[in-house]
């Protein structure tokens, strides 16, 4: 029963740090969820209300950041809210329509596109487009560092206790 509940524990912290660049999976969901199987397979003791209360102020900061970095990159570069939401789109389905670059094309062609629509010139689109690629990584690297941040704090409170 260790085993199982060991391996899931790491399946989801991989999972977790996975979703960090590829949007469709679960990502810090995935990382919290992995905190409650530990909990239901070997024991909720070592874990008080400090560090439900830190992790869950990281998961909260990693749901708004994750969709206020990527808008801040588009609109930092001049973008819409059409070419936000084009990111957006694009950043969801990039991956399923090319999915070895979909993950970088798919950003920028739906900012790129947004902003055409709603009558942009070609250079400005572009431009916009770059500032979603900008977003889109500044996001990854936020998220890849809170994550990993939760997944020590989970090690170091087993350790400690």
């Amino acid at each position: 029963m260790d085993i199982l509940g060991w391996s899931l524990v790491v399946i989801l912290f991989v999972v977790g740090m996975a979703g960090a660049i590829w949007p469709i999976l679960p990502g810090v969901f995935a990382i919290y969820g992995a905190f409650f199987v530990y909990g239901f397979f070997f024991s909720f003791e070592p874990f008080g209300w400090v560090f439900w209360t830190i992790q869950s102020l990281i998961l909260v900061v990693l749901i708004i950041a994750d969709h206020a970095v990527s808008a801040w990159g588009v609109h930092r570069f001049g973008g819409s809210k059409a070419s936000i939401i084009g990111s957006t789109i694009g950043l969801i389905l990039g991956p399923f329509v090319i999915p070895a670059f979909g993950l970088i094309i798919g950003p920028f062609a739906g900012a790129v596109i947004g902003e055409l629509a709603v009558g942009s010139n070609i250079e400005k689109s572009l431009k916009v487009g770059i500032g979603s690629l900008v977003g889109l990584l500044t996001s990854v690297v936020v998220k890849v560092i809170l994550q990993a941040v939760m997944i020590v704090l989970f090690i170091i409170w087993l350790m400690s206790n």
